[in-house]
């Protein structure tokens, strides 16, 4: 390591910042705020999807979908391809469900039957994908990442 004496010279290095660099950088960091980036962040359209619960019914198990659409999009279509898993993670069975429609801003509750499938023999549930996302202006291909899942009961959802 070489020690700095008296008779050692520092070199300075001068970067002239123009007045128009430095209009640019002042513009950035005033138009950028904390508040800006959060506008950003909670006016992104979410979909949010919760098992809300699975009840024994005749010769099937009925499954009550809560969705709350907390963006500014009304879906047309929003069909789920659900997989279910048995309590070893073996697939059990796989099927369509068509969620919409689905009004902006909106809580809705989509019951189905699972046919021939006890509520105890599924011990989890997996959005596979969506095979179909549309809105006013027709088909969508960003869907599946605005959509968040969950559940309420044992059987967890996930995606």
């Amino acid at each position: 390591m070489k020690t700095r004496t008296a008779s050692t010279p520092i070199t300075i290095i001068r970067s002239p910042i123009t007045p128009a660099l430095l209009a640019v950088i002042l513009f950035a960091a005033m138009s950028w705020s904390p508040g800006n980036a959060q506008e950003t962040v909670s006016s992104r359209p979410e979909i949010k999807i919760e098992l809300n619960k699975l009840e024994a019914s005749e010769n099937a198990c009925r499954a009550y979908l809560l969705l709350e659409n907390r963006s500014q999009l009304s879906f047309e279509s929003l069909k789920l391809d659900l997989v279910l898993f048995d309590a070893e993670g073996v697939v059990a069975k796989r099927l369509a469900v068509e969620a919409a429609p689905l009004p902006k801003d909106k809580t809705s509750l989509k019951v189905f039957n699972i046919a021939k499938l006890p509520c105890n023999g599924i011990g989890r549930v997996l959005l596979n994908k969506l095979t179909s996302c549309s809105d006013a202006q027709g088909a969508r291909d960003d869907c599946l990442a605005m959509v968040s899942t969950s559940a309420r009961g044992a059987v967890s959802f996930i995606k």
